[in-house]
């Protein structure tokens, strides 16, 4: 019997020992593929990288800002109490930027329609009801934005504007109405001076169509701004536009504001009305999609969110709450984890390092390292949730008229297409083997759950935004699926704000993403508002 019961212990010590070898011999073979995975990748990003310098030539940045227009570079409420108290007037303000966008955009290429010089006129009567002492502190404080220009993206309503999504075949199609958000930003005192430039329909990686061009980044003109807000990003970072109103669906707020070296917030969903919003009726029973504010500075964000937000969420938002960013608990992860990305590289990781130390100083609980469920395969979670959007993206780029992808292949490979490359890649993606919808949605509900209890009312999460700095014009073509790391927060519908935190060796844009779980806007920017009082927050594409 004894013997017996010792040979049923012998096999099961081997049946372990070789599970635990099994085991480790997986955990190797995996690590060694994605070891030589990451090192093609990185091989062949070098390789483009040298190709494109080579092609575009010296770097180039946007201008500076004169002396006489320093101010400029001030945070949007600054400008408003300015304004205010009478030591700037409004339409001093708008001349200035407008004489500012005139100076950059002929190296940035970032406005569509504008600038609207009938804004002076509006900015006049406001200085000459300041100087009449006709407006009470009540309308002061609920307008305070009151004579501050501010901008937004062209696929976003602005009244009697150009509405083009960045299509010929809307060249001259002008809107109706404004946006909710526009409309609100206008109610809060907000002068609209321009709309600005996206990558057709929003759905590309790089600003770019075949109605203006590229749009090109203030540090270094060679360089993308990202898709789709990427007009946006480049006005404010180079001071030609004190906020502006971005749209999110893949990283579209967020992914500009990073290469661009400012702040922007994605919302959580239903947070914000997006009627107006690239043909968003507002009522919308499930979507990705979100507004949100861009800024160069941390403490425009909040404000400009409650003058944006549903007011039937504010008893979820809780905007008015007081947060303690030491209370709150820290956690980080350095990798996705997705074959298709590249590692992230040192000086990212260094920033994150960095970011992580600040925490380890001044929060009661120190910060923890994580892994997240589902990371590793955003971009296939991101693909099948688009699938299932409201909007239909090809339509849309058909501006109404089905288009067959093959075709437009090759009408763009015999210079006969009216889209971009990158328009192209999001037809050709529908023809594509679809994700399985049943395993995907299992996959959403598992990283949704996990990410929901780990932060639960008092977490933050920080995230890479992607895994380098803003990359040349058309290198995304040849590596789509970094973004990714914005997408995934898009997929679980939680707040994500992009926080710059100064530059890398090349001096373009470092920067996280600060993440809560859904209706904690208000911890993700208190969070960014300490990130930018301890390492600088924006830093000028020029000298100031």
């Amino acid at each position: 019997m004894c013997v017996e019961k010792s040979k049923v212990v012998i096999r099961t010590e081997k049946k372990k020992h070789t599970n635990k070898l099994s085991s480790l011999f997986r955990d190797f073979s995996w690590k060694l593929l994605y070891y030589i995975i990451s090192m093609v990748l990185i091989i062949k990003d070098k390789i483009t990288d040298i190709i494109l310098e080579f092609y575009f030539g010296e770097k180039k940045t946007c201008p500076p800002l004169n002396s006489e227009n320093s101010f400029l570079a001030k945070s949007a409420i600054e400008l408003a109490a300015l304004i205010r108290n009478r030591k700037v007037t409004s339409t001093q303000l708008v001349e200035a930027t407008i004489n500012r966008m005139k100076e950059v955009n002929d190296v940035l290429n970032a406005i569509v329609d504008g600038p609207f010089e009938d804004a002076i006129e509006e900015a006049k009567k406001i200085d000459e009801r300041i100087a009449n002492n006709q407006i009470s502190e009540d309308e002061f404080a609920a307008k305070p934005f009151l004579g501050v220009p501010f901008t937004t993206k062209d696929s976003t309503s602005v009244s009697g504007r150009l509405h083009t999504l960045g299509l010929l075949a809307r060249k001259n199609v002008t809107s109706k109405e404004d946006a909710e958000c526009i409309a609100l930003v206008k109610n809060a005192g907000g002068l609209i001076l321009a709309t600005t430039n996206i990558p057709e329909v929003n759905k590309w990686q790089e600003t770019r169509n075949n109605l203006i061009g590229a749009t090109n980044n203030p540090y270094d003109v060679r360089r993308t701004v990202g898709g789709s807000s990427g007009g946006e990003g480049a006005l404010i970072s180079s001071c030609a536009s004190t906020f502006g109103i971005g749209t999110d669906i893949g990283g579209s707020i967020r992914m500009p504001a990073f290469y661009c070296g400012i702040f922007g917030h994605k919302p959580t969903v239903g947070a914000i009305n997006t009627r107006g919003c690239t043909f968003r009726t507002g009522k919308e029973p499930s979507t990705m999609v979100v507004a949100g504010p861009m800024s160069r500075y941390a403490k425009d964000l909040l404000p400009l969110l409650k003058i944006m937000a549903d007011p039937k969420k504010e008893c979820l938002l809780k905007l008015n709450d007081k947060v303690d960013v030491r209370k709150l608990k820290y956690y980080y992860i350095r990798e996705s984890g997705e074959l298709k990305c590249k590692p992230v590289s040192n000086e990212l990781q260094l920033t994150m390092t960095n970011v992580v130390k600040h925490f380890e100083n001044i929060a009661d609980t120190k910060p923890t390292e994580i892994k997240l469920h589902g990371t590793d395969r955003a971009t296939k979670l991101w693909r099948f949730w688009m699938t299932q959007e409201p909007s239909d993206f090809n339509l849309l780029l058909g501006n109404g008229t089905r288009l067959n992808p093959m075709i437009e292949l090759i009408k763009k490979l015999t210079f006969q297409s009216d889209l971009t490359m990158g328009a192209i890649y999001s037809l050709i993606d529908e023809i594509l083997p679809k994700e399985k919808a049943d395993k995907i949605k299992e996959i959403t509900r598992k990283c949704d759950e996990e990410l929901t209890n780990i932060l639960g009312d008092d977490g933050i999460l920080l995230y890479h935004n992607m895994t380098r700095t803003a990359p040349f014009h058309y290198a995304l073509l040849f590596n789509v699926c970094d973004f990714s790391y914005w997408s995934i927060f898009n997929v679980l519908h939680v707040p994500a704000t992009q926080v710059p935190l100064g530059l890398d060796s090349k001096g373009l844009p470092l920067g996280v993403q600060v993440v809560a779980s859904r209706n904690r806007d208000r911890h993700c920017l208190a969070v960014a508002e300490e990130l930018e009082l301890a390492f600088g927050g924006w830093k000028p594409p020029f000298k100031l």
